[in-house]
């Protein structure tokens, strides 16, 4: 049985190309960063988790949720074949009993916020906004785009950014906990406009801070409505 099961919705991602270096102390043991014609991409990402269920359970109040992540890539060679994979810098959710799940159980770093989101469908466009607020001060992450989805082109950035079927977290130095996430091909909305206002240094450490200051490569949005599975493995 696997120990999640949801459904992952309306992913909205801004991506950015940093220096490789800067996350140099977040790659877990036995992964390498993960390029895309050289660049190396961090994104912060905002969606809906969906129906659901641990361990096939609905638990009450924490069926639907938001949450809103930062995240890079990485690879690992395994059997001949590369996995390719996401690791979470911090990832904010509502309720602090996934905030203990989450740590506890995946090692990864989850931190409760008060959140809120919106999503609404004009006559030539739907909006699709994700906030959480931190010291005092609400963050957004606002996307415009189409109404209809387009299935994602091969070899594309968009294919890069959101075909992920493998997560990493660190452990130690020697060890790091991978799981795997099943789940049907994404389709994209192509983006119209965007507004970013996050206190990426109050969010996510001042390290990143600079993120504030820094234009996105690009901003997508995601859709899935089939429900992913994620399984544990060590």
């Amino acid at each position: 049985m696997s120990f999640l099961n949801a459904e992952w919705r309306k992913l909205a991602l801004a991506n950015y190309s940093i220096e490789p270096g800067i996350l140099k102390q977040y790659v877990p043991a036995g992964t390498e960063l993960d390029l895309w014609t050289g660049k190396c991409y961090v994104s912060l990402v905002g969606f809906m988790f969906v129906d659901t269920k641990l361990l096939g359970l609905k638990v009450p109040f924490h069926i639907n949720f938001e949450e809103v992540n930062l995240r890079f890539y990485v690879k690992r060679f395994e059997q001949g074949e590369w996995k390719r994979g996401v690791v979470f810098i911090k990832e904010i959710v509502p309720k602090p009993a996934l905030t203990f799940i989450a740590n506890t159980i995946y090692k990864e770093n989850y931190e409760t916020m008060p959140m809120k989101h919106s999503w609404e469908e004009h006559v030539d466009h739907r909006t699709v906004q994700y906030s959480w607020k931190k010291n005092g001060n609400w963050n957004k992450f606002k996307v415009e785009a189409e109404l209809q989805s387009e299935p994602l082109v091969d070899g594309s950035e968009s294919e890069f950014i959101t075909e992920h079927y493998w997560g990493y977290a660190h452990v130690n130095d020697r060890k790091s906990i991978e799981y795997e996430v099943t789940h049907p091909r994404w389709e994209v909305y192509p983006v119209k406009n965007y507004e970013i206002k996050v206190d990426f240094a109050a969010v996510y450490g001042q390290e990143f801070g600079f993120l504030g200051n820094l234009k996105p490569d690009s901003v997508m949005l995601a859709e899935c409505n089939t429900p992913y599975f994620l399984y544990q493995k060590y």
